[in-house]
């Protein structure tokens, strides 16, 4: 596309690169802000934007005319697509259980490698439609002006799809605003439900919960909604967001500098390793300027075709490894050590690799290559959903998990834009020279730099223990009255619920089945009516499954929980919580 806007064969590489790199550089100046505004108004209007802004730009892009606007399009397609660091977050939200983080983020790399295998494939075939394909598309004048304007026109529809999906199906994840209402979603349910055998759960943010419960939690009494509202309810007053100082911390940063350091350095071997296998295969033997082990130049010669069934190959290993391997070598050995291991096996990948073209047959040289392919994207595999797992453990709260993922976004941008740049300077320099060891062993001391800091990196559950202040802060609660940190299930209208979740309170109060609203759930706390003789303390239970619903005194009479009226009168709203908030 470069070449049809008027760019000279010796400055095509050039200048691709340098749109490439714009493209880059203008994703990281907008990810922190795009991360900070997701904090803010929440994840599933930033994405949709992401979405939009992306393919509005993209079909911009094929339909330029000049250079300058071809850059000026890539530039646009960064600035407004936030969605790297966002998805990431949603993974993070989606799945705080560190057992199943593995397998959850190595699913973003297994599309991202999907794209990568039919993506190429699907532009070269419909690039310059007019003159590759003429009976199809030879008289459209519309294509002939624009020869690669259908490529993006045909992604559009991957947009357009995953734009309406994501604003009937996607559900809020940002804690301040998933229990909002949903308009996308209420469409959603509309238009699903008469394909549904059963009726669904309601969309959250209802005013009184889940009204299609068809088990009621206490017997058959029904209460309307509307009237419970009859004992006073609190909420307590939000915390103040993390300063940088918190969000930023020393953990953070070294895993954000590893993070920009592997993205330098990969991305610098994916820019240079198609021009090294391209490169033509010299006689080692009699070319007296040779000097081995050391100074040589030499490639594969390979053509555009061979490299790229090589790297589709490359793509559906790198998928098996993803999904696969990763997510139980992980398990089994842990995320640090799998990103300790994988960053240290880098250096000396790139120390060996100018040393495959030595092989003297072309089958011991293909396979030299292959192990060398597979051993990167594997290493790849590891590092960087590692590095972005213990990126988010280290987070001091969901609140702010979104700046923190467009902080990586940046830090990384930086580095895939620097990588290919400072690469393609350090092999022309050794080339020119008779060196083609020096920009492999250059990345092989990078990679050794980006090492160091691991060995002050440690694992951390931060995230955890931040997540269950955010609980404590939005639930609305019984005035005094706090959920456990370890309740995690609602007690209403979930059969998955854990059967040990009681909790009792020791009261010397008395209660008539008071019906709380917590804004969240409907709850019913009871506690039986003592007899008039009885002077012992009584226990207030919340209902559970165990116990089929059903709340007891602890070794009260039978005849207590009878309807009895000649008891102590029942005390007012203000005794009851002055009670609570003593016990």
């Amino acid at each position: 596309m470069v070449r049809s806007l008027g760019v000279h064969e010796s400055e095509v590489a050039k200048w691709v690169g340098f749109t490439s790199a714009v493209f880059s550089i203008c994703q990281s100046i907008t990810a922190v802000p795009w991360g900070y505004v997701s904090d803010r108004v929440g994840r599933k209007p930033i994405i949709i934007w992401g979405l939009f802004a992306t393919m509005t730009f993209s079909v911009m892009f094929g339909a330029s005319t000049s250079l300058t606007m071809a850059i000026l399009t890539r530039a646009c397609i960064g600035l407004g697509n936030g969605n790297v660091g966002i998805i990431r977050t949603i993974v993070a939200e989606l799945v705080p259980q560190k057992e199943l983080q593995p397998r959850a983020f190595s699913l973003m790399p297994l599309v991202w490698t999907v794209g990568s295998i039919f993506g190429p494939a699907l532009g070269g075939a419909l690039a310059n439609p007019v003159e590759n394909h003429p009976k199809l598309f030879g008289n459209s004048k519309l294509l002939r002006k624009y020869p690669y304007l259908l490529p993006n026109l045909a992604v559009s529809i991957f947009f357009i799809v995953g734009i309406v999906i994501g604003f009937l199906f996607l559900e809020e994840t940002l804690a301040t605003k998933k229990h909002q209402r949903d308009c996308g979603l209420v469409l959603g349910d509309m238009l699903t439900r008469p394909c549904m055998g059963k009726r669904r759960k309601p969309v959250r943010g209802s005013k009184h919960g889940n009204r299609d419960e068809t088990t009621p939690l206490l017997g058959s009494d029904s209460v309307d909604p509307d009237m419970e509202h009859n004992v006073s309810v609190a909420k307590e007053p939000p915390t103040k967001a993390p300063k940088w100082s918190q969000i930023l911390s020393l953990q953070s940063n070294l895993i954000l500098l590893t993070y920009a350091a592997l993205a330098l350095h990969t991305l610098a071997f994916d820019a240079l390793f198609p021009v090294f296998l391209d490169y033509p295969i010299r006689d080692i033997e009699n070319d007296p300027a040779v000097k081995l082990p050391f100074k040589f130049v030499s490639g594969f010669g390979m053509d555009a075709q061979a490299i790229g069934i090589l790297y589709t190959v490359n793509g559906i290993f790198g998928m098996f490894v993803q999904f696969l391997i990763f997510p139980y070598v992980a398990q089994r050995y842990g995320i640090l050590r799998c990103l300790k291991v994988s960053s240290l096996a880098f250096p000396l990948m790139y120390f060996l690799t100018p040393f495959a073209a030595l092989f003297s047959t072309n089958t011991a040289r293909m396979i030299a290559v292959f192990i060398l392919l597979c051993g990167k994207l594997a290493f790849v595999v590891f590092a960087f959903p590692s590095c972005t797992i213990l990126l988010t453990n280290s987070a001091p709260s969901l609140r702010v998990l979104g700046t923190l993922n467009g902080v990586a976004t940046s830090v990384s941008g930086i580095g895939r834009a620097l990588g290919p740049a400072f690469i393609g300077g350090v092999y022309s320099f050794g080339v020119k020279r008779g060196y083609m060891i020096i920009p492999w062993w250059t990345m092989a001391a990078v990679g050794c730099l980006s090492a160091v800091p691991m060995f002050w990196i440690e694992e951390q559950d931060r995230l955890s223990s931040g997540d269950k202040e955010d609980d404590k802060e939005e639930d609305v609660a019984v005035v005094g009255f706090e959920r456990d940190a370890n309740d995690r299930d609602p007690l209403v209208g979930d059969d998955s619920r854990n059967d040990n979740d009681d909790y009792d309170y020791d009261v010397d109060v008395d209660v008539d089945r008071t019906p709380v609203d917590t804004g969240l759930r409907n709850e019913y706390l009871e506690v039986d009516d003592p007899p008039p003789e009885a002077s012992k303390d009584y226990t207030l239970r919340t209902p559970s499954a165990k116990s089929n619903n059903t709340v007891t005194q602890n070794d009260a009479p039978a005849e207590a929980a009878t309807n009895d009226h000649h008891h102590t009168p029942s005390p007012t709203i203000d005794e009851f919580s002055s009670s609570i908030r003593e016990r």
